[in-house]
């Protein structure tokens, strides 16, 4: 088929196992490559924060300029833009005479409504491709309809590991070269975005570039040179240092990596070096991540509303100086602020420090927790919508935590920082 075919790269950035990429190489003579910096995502939302604040946007640039080589070397013309995909889509059809588009399929509300006002626009001689691909379980295999995703987590995980598949990884090859397409574009700087530069912070436990090349660095050095995926069950809740935790989150957010990718990773790691219960955890937190998604999938825009997807009704305050107090660092929990500092200094906080402030945002100063999942939102490298809002809707009892649980900041820092090593990291004028 002798046509041009369109991949609109959205948070799939990576050219291996990428479907929608995949397809179009496959059915298309010449394919081209979109990714807009959507001016809406630099903004402030309704809370006041920047949508999107300098970590995530730096750590997202590094990943575009890491796609444009791989690209490059598939030889597909890449278009970058920093602009509405309402605006240049329309623009790169009429110019190129493109027959089809492929993309991501997406569902929550201001991505999938992005996609509609693109499809909206497009005459019905351009075919609109859109594919499932931010999966590790696909919503084809895993034998039951959305309406059916149990309530709680241990349920969807036994169902998965029981009757669902996961599909091969997808590989493409290289297009023969061409000069016809113009695509003098550039990436934009954080400026250009409308946010400060900054140098990153000699104390951060996450310090890697976006893009694919670094992500499988980094899979190198977790799995095959360190070995530290054999005690990841036992480190996991650490504090400080960069491999107490496997640090894939920022990559598979943006789409540099594939949870597939992993997955497939974690097994040749199981075959040849060791099968033990961290091995399996990395693949747990994988489908917790799909459990977030297929979550959002049922019930839609009640994830972003107060009462979650219990319809919970409580007593929440907005006391703007409270929420500052926890921002800057300024409450009566050292853990907590130490946290919350780590976050506004680097873009990064633990998992374990992520369900401490979250908890105690929502249950000690029982503040709206939207307000904090939008702070995230803002700041945090490995930003995921589903992951986002379904961790704080658990955290604040209007999710899918069946047992409602509040965290015990101080206890939890006498269990995860014993020494006040991390404390001091962060809080070392008051510490000290």
């Amino acid at each position: 088929m002798k046509t041009t075919a369109l991949v609109w790269f959205k948070n799939d950035l990576r050219t291996l196992d990428n479907g929608s990429l995949t397809q179009a190489m496959r059915d298309h003579h010449n394919v081209l490559a979109l990714y807009c910096f959507d001016p809406r995502q630099f903004v402030n939302n309704q809370f006041g924060f920047k949508k999107t604040e300098k970590y995530r946007a730096q750590f997202l640039i590094e990943s575009i300029q890491d796609l444009k080589k791989q690209l490059e070397r598939l030889h597909i013309p890449f278009f970058i833009y920093f602009g509405t995909p309402e605006k240049h889509i329309p623009e790169l059809i009429s110019k190129y005479d493109i027959a089809a588009i492929y993309s991501q399929k997406e569902w929550t509300q201001e991505e999938a409504d992005c996609s509609e006002g693109v499809k909206n626009q497009l005459s019905e001689k351009v075919s609109w491709i859109t594919s499932y691909d931010q999966f590790l379980f696909h919503p084809d295999d895993i034998l039951m309809s959305i309406d059916q995703i149990p309530t709680v987590f241990s349920n969807f995980r036994k169902h998965c590991e029981k009757y669902a598949s996961i599909r091969p990884l997808n590989y493409v090859q290289p297009k023969a070269p061409s000069n016809y397409f113009d695509t003098q574009t550039t990436i934009p700087d954080l400026e250009t975005l409308g946010l400060s530069t900054f140098d990153k912070d000699a104390r951060a436990a996450f310090s890697d570039q976006g893009g694919a090349t670094t992500a499988w660095q980094r899979v190198n050095h977790y799995l095959w040179k360190s070995k530290k995926l054999s005690f990841y069950k036992k480190t996991r809740n650490g504090l400080v240092g960069s491999d107490y935790s496997s640090k894939f989150s920022p990559w598979l957010a943006n789409g540099c990596l594939s949870p597939r990718q992993l997955y497939y990773e974690v097994k040749k790691y199981e075959a040849s070096i060791v099968k033990n219960d961290s091995t399996y955890w990395l693949i747990f937190e994988l489908i917790w991540r799909d459990f977030f998604k297929y979550i959002s999938l049922k019930h839609g825009n009640a994830i972003f509303q107060l009462g979650g997807i219990l319809q919970k009704e409580y007593g929440w305050s907005n006391d703007r100086s409270l929420v500052n107090d926890w921002i800057n660092g300024y409450t009566d929990q050292a853990f907590v602020n130490a946290n919350m500092l780590e976050l506004k200094n680097t873009g990064w906080m633990s998992n374990r420090g992520r369900q401490n402030v979250a908890s105690y945002f929502a249950k000690e100063l029982q503040l709206d927790w939207r307000i904090g999942a939008a702070y995230f939102e803002s700041l945090l490298i490995d930003y995921d919508v589903p992951s986002n809002y379904g961790n704080w809707m658990y955290v604040a009892g209007v999710g899918n935590d069946p047992r409602n649980r509040k965290f015990n900041v101080s206890l939890q820092a006498e269990r995860y920082d014993p020494n006040q090593k991390y404390q001091q990291l962060w809080l070392q004028t008051t510490l000290l």
